[in-house]
């Protein structure tokens, strides 16, 4: 199925690795342009090398910046003046027991997980009402549903970030602009897949033996026993850039292996 997709420009924040770079290569492969970001202009320039030749025909760029810095997000704005897409994936987390969360760290992730976001938004979302088509996608996660407890300053920016893409979707009534949050479950980024390995330090186990060895162990919940590939969300964002995912509007869509028990 073709996503109609083609020669749209998307703008994916920290696209070098994990669940961004897969879905820079998913919309890569439906002819988008992507914009590649990170901090680190070497991964950067070697993803856009990468991505150009998987997919020649189209032209993809680098974006480096750190966009928490809001002097480095003018910047982009000035080379990267529209898009059609925006994906604001770029987000920290890190397991903290909530004695030791100071106001600074509570901040910090505040202005990386969501003002980041916000500012991006803010800006695109103006063009992209003036043209009268665009999609805006957040990443959060099924922490902003359902807080574990290990991480409660990452699992308030989520949850932010989910009344944040609602309360931005009314401002696109009547337009074929939509903003939606896709949460995903766990997923198997490349520092997950080393922590997986470091914890099974056994060369006669397979991978997806300590996959479902540490999901027996530590997240009984998850009905599908393994983590999530960061494609198959790659691919799920694609969708909702698409013509066919125009009806999704302020919408929280849940990737999260079967991890939230409820039934909304």
């Amino acid at each position: 199925m073709e996503l109609e997709l083609n020669n749209k420009t998307a703008f994916v924040t920290g696209s070098t690795k994990g669940i961004g770079k897969a879905i820079a290569i998913e919309l890569a492969k439906e002819g988008v342009n992507v914009l590649i970001n990170g901090r680190n202009d070497e991964e950067v320039e070697r993803t856009v090398k990468e991505i150009k030749s998987t997919f020649p025909t189209t032209s993809p760029q680098n974006a480096t910046a750190d966009i928490v810095d809001a002097q480095q997000r003018e910047e982009l704005f000035k080379k990267f003046p529209s898009v059609a897409i925006l994906v604001n994936n770029m987000g920290i987390y890190e397991i903290m027991q909530y004695e030791d969360l100071t106001d600074e760290i509570w901040e910090k992730y505040f202005r990386t997980n969501v003002l980041a976001a916000n500012g991006l938004s803010k800006y695109y979302l103006t063009k992209m009402l003036g043209n009268n088509d665009g999609r805006i996608i957040f990443i959060a996660s099924e922490e902003a549903v359902m807080p574990s407890g290990q991480m409660p300053q990452y699992c308030m920016t989520k949850s932010m970030l989910l009344s944040l893409s609602k309360s931005l979707s009314k401002l696109t009534k009547g337009t074929e602009v939509t903003i939606n949050t896709i949460m995903p479950g766990p997923t198997l980024s490349e520092n997950v897949q080393q922590i997986i390995e470091g914890i099974y330090n056994n060369d006669n186990m397979s991978f997806s033996e300590k996959e479902r060895q540490f999901m027996i162990e530590n997240l009984p919940q998850s009905e599908i026993q393994r983590f999530i590939k960061p494609l198959e969300i790659g691919r799920l964002a694609a969708f909702l850039c698409s013509p066919y995912a125009s009806a999704f509007k302020g919408s929280p869509i849940r990737m999260d292996g079967g991890m939230v028990p409820t039934i909304y």
